[in-house]
Order: structure tokens, then sequence, then C-alpha cells
């Protein structure tokens, strides 16, 4: 059985995944900022930029980080259209919390609700979902145990 290296290319691949989180949070957020300013179809695309920024960002984070992933002796590939599933789904959740703040007229209510607890464990939910999409895109030339050898 291959050696598993969640590092394989060293401290490029985090260091690499945490700038793409930031840059698409960066983005996402200033388009947010854009949209409050702005009315009708103009809020609405600027709030689709921004959901497609930072959700683009938070998946970009965690598919670089997976091409640091390798097993030694094999070679993995990524299911194409589970992989783009999943970016679209992570995109959708958090176009779901920028559609909130962007037409929310009540921010004290807005803050209340996103801080009680089924509001606050969705995306913990979703983020799994969208990462065992992911991860379930990935595949490898060799069977895979998490049986100990004897």
């Amino acid at each position: 059985m291959g050696h598993l290296d969640h590092a394989a290319f060293g401290w490029l691949t985090p260091v690499l995944s945490y700038v793409m989180a930031c840059i698409g949070a960066a983005l996402g957020l200033r388009c947010t900022v854009r949209a409050l300013g702005a009315t009708g179809r103009s809020r609405r695309n600027w709030l689709i930029t921004a959901a497609s920024a930072i959700g683009t960002g938070i998946w970009t984070m965690h598919f670089v980080a997976m091409l640091g992933f390798s097993v030694s002796g094999t070679e993995i590939r990524y299911n194409v259209p589970l992989t783009i599933l999943s970016l679209l789904v992570a995109m959708v959740v958090v176009g779901t919390g920028v559609f909130a703040v962007g037409y929310g007229r009540d921010r004290a209510r807005a803050l209340f609700l996103g801080a009680s607890p089924p509001v606050s464990a969705s995306p913990a939910c979703t983020t799994w979902a969208w990462r065992r999409c992911g991860c379930t895109a990935s595949c490898t030339t060799t069977r895979c145990s998490s049986d100990s050898p004897s």
C-alpha cells in the first residue's frame, strides 16, 4: 500500500490555498458592499458576483489543498462533473447568505437569525456536503482501506 502524503508540495499548497481564499473573500465582500449601495437588477448582479467570488474562493482553498495530497505509487484523478458540482454547491450556499444580507431590511433580526443554532449549523453541514462531493470526485488507481496491517 502506498504512503499517504498530505503535503506533497511542502508549504506551497497550504499557502496558495490560503491566499486564494483571502482573495475570494476580499472580492466578494467588496461586491457585497457595492450591492448594498445599488438597487434593482444592479443589486442582484453585484450579489451574484459576490456569491461567486466568495464561494469560488472557499472552494478553491479546499481544492488546491487537495491537489497537495498524494499517495506514493499511485495516480490521483478527479471526476470533472462531480468537481464542478461541488463548486456550484459552494456558490449556491454562499449565495443564500449573501442574498439574505443584501435584501434584508432589519439588520438586528438578520444577526439574531444568523446566530441561531439551525442557521449557524447550516454552513457546517453544507461545507461537509460539498467537500464530500469534492472528495468523492477524486479517484486513485489503488484500493484504499482504513484497516491497519496486522
